[in-house]
């Protein structure tokens, strides 16, 4: 089942995404407070940064109301979508760097190996996100025949930027991880131009990316600027698709 979706799925007030942000993370998240994100840890980081940005502005230098400004469709079927549809694609990177650690150093020394179908990949523990791996792992362990798909993976941990781009991948935290490449569809290998990308036809079965789902991560097939074969520790904007309405069957 193909559906198209809109940018947006429901109303949600900023307010509500932003304590749904917050519950996803209680380890480093304390609360919302006049227009700011307080950290357990003493800081603040302001919701808007009061800049206004187009598409390509928000991937660029994304803040934290750009970053939960799409929701995301969660389900286990694909999804066809609109121009510049990214939901997580946006990110802010002072934020994951509070979350995970802002140098290579500060992120590995929260590395703990994770077994992936015989081959140990390094993962972080921080926000859960190892041990979310590991219940994908064990559910995804339930169906043999989607090993193929699975393994080798392509990497997690690697701190750069992504391609192309000024902003951090999430592989920079530790918290995302590649499947087999055998399979993948990336809209840069596609030709693709921002804004201008081929469809694609996925060839990851759906049981995939519904148990990365359903422990937390987001599938990079869900984005106008594809990358089937990436998969990243959201879990709030899986909270705000829950909340939203962000079903992809729907």
């Amino acid at each position: 089942m193909v559906v198209a979706l809109p940018v947006q799925a429901a109303e949600l007030s900023l307010a509500d995404k932003v304590d749904l942000l917050i519950a996803a993370y209680p380890d480093s998240l304390l609360k919302s407070q006049d227009g700011t994100i307080r950290f357990r840890d003493g800081g603040s980081l302001p919701v808007d940064d009061g800049k206004a940005k187009d598409h390509a502005g928000k991937l660029a230098s994304g803040d934290i109301e750009d970053s939960l400004s799409q929701i995301y469709p969660a389900g286990p079927c694909e999804t066809t979508l609109d121009v510049n549809f990214d939901p997580g694609r946006i990110r802010s990177d002072a934020l994951m760097m509070r979350l995970y650690g802002a140098s290579a150093r500060e992120v590995e020394a929260s590395l703990v190996d994770v077994d992936w179908f015989g081959k140990t990949l390094r993962v972080t523990k921080r926000q859960g996100a190892a041990a979310a791996l590991e219940k994908v792992r064990d559910a995804l362990k339930e169906m043999p025949d989607l090993k193929p798909f699975l393994s080798p993976s392509a990497g997690t941990f690697n701190w750069r930027k992504v391609a192309g781009a000024p902003n951090m991948s999430v592989h920079s935290f530790g918290a995302a991880i590649d499947i087999n490449t055998k399979y993948a569809d990336y809209w840069i290998w596609s030709g693709g131009k921002p804004g201008r990308v081929p469809h694609y036809r996925n060839r990851y079965p759906m049981k995939i990316v519904d148990a990365f789902e359903r422990h937390g991560f987001i599938w990079g097939g869900r984005w106008y600027h594809y990358d089937t074969m990436h998969f990243e520790y959201r879990p709030e904007l899986l909270a705000i698709a829950r909340v939203a309405g962000g079903d992809a069957c729907r």
